[in-house]
């Protein structure tokens, strides 16, 4: 499943992460957190981890991320990995095909997560930008998202994706893994569609004795398939 996720981070958010994301940002060669595979496919710049920068940041994303009513029922975490940043112009410009590591140490907790899902902010409008394409492989093809600044992709960390060449000015994002506590896509969705379909059955109906029982199955398959 691929999800997007509107105004993840509101207008004054984003204004705070640019702010804080300009030239004079302790920005570092995206090659030096890249694995063997991913290696020769990235050139980007990465914002420095360990920077004051990067931790206000990272509490930035995780206070929206803890918010998000629509990403929490999708990804049902279980950990985290601590918000990256990153920066592509024309002199560091894309990152080719690529699939994410399936476990990563975060550098903030000293945690292993496992990356089932995988989230890209836009923080650029994509008016300043030329290029800079999310691509990612789905289920018969290809899908490419462009999107307004403050606005979210969620898709499976199973699934090659790229970012195309940059050709005219900065294109600026966050990006982080989750480790759910249903560890199946296939599961996650059916929980995920069972649980859009009660919020529009109790908008319409109220709570009834039908959306209690629903309720129940939900928190029962929920039960059986976690893992805390």
């Amino acid at each position: 499943m691929i999800l997007h996720l509107p105004q993840l981070l509101n207008a004054d958010e984003v204004r705070t992460a640019r702010a804080l994301l300009g030239d004079d940002a302790p920005w570092i060669d995206g090659r030096s957190s890249a694995g063997g595979q991913a290696l020769a496919q990235k050139n980007n710049l990465q914002l420095a981890q360990d920077s004051e920068h990067g931790r206000d940041l990272q509490r930035l994303l995780l206070s929206t991320v803890q918010r998000e009513p629509l990403l929490l029922s999708a990804a049902l975490p279980r950990r985290i990995f601590n918000p990256l940043f990153n920066r592509y112009d024309s002199q560091h410009s894309h990152y080719g095909a690529h699939v994410d590591g399936a476990v990563l140490r975060s550098q903030a907790t000293q945690e292993w997560v496992r990356t089932d899902l995988s989230c890209t902010v836009f923080l650029s409008d994509p008016r300043d930008y030329d290029g800079g394409e999310l691509r990612v492989q789905d289920h018969g093809g290809e899908r490419c998202f462009k999107l307004a600044a403050g606005d979210a992709i969620l898709y499976p960390g199973t699934r090659v994706h790229e970012v195309t060449p940059v050709t005219r000015g900065v294109r600026l994002a966050s990006f982080f893994w989750i480790e759910s506590m249903v560890r199946s896509e296939e599961q996650r969705r059916i929980l995920f569609d069972l649980d859009m379909n009660l919020l529009q059955l109790r908008a319409q109906l109220g709570e009834t004795a039908q959306t209690t029982a629903l309720t129940g199955i939900y928190h029962n398959l929920l039960r059986q398939w976690a893992s805390t």
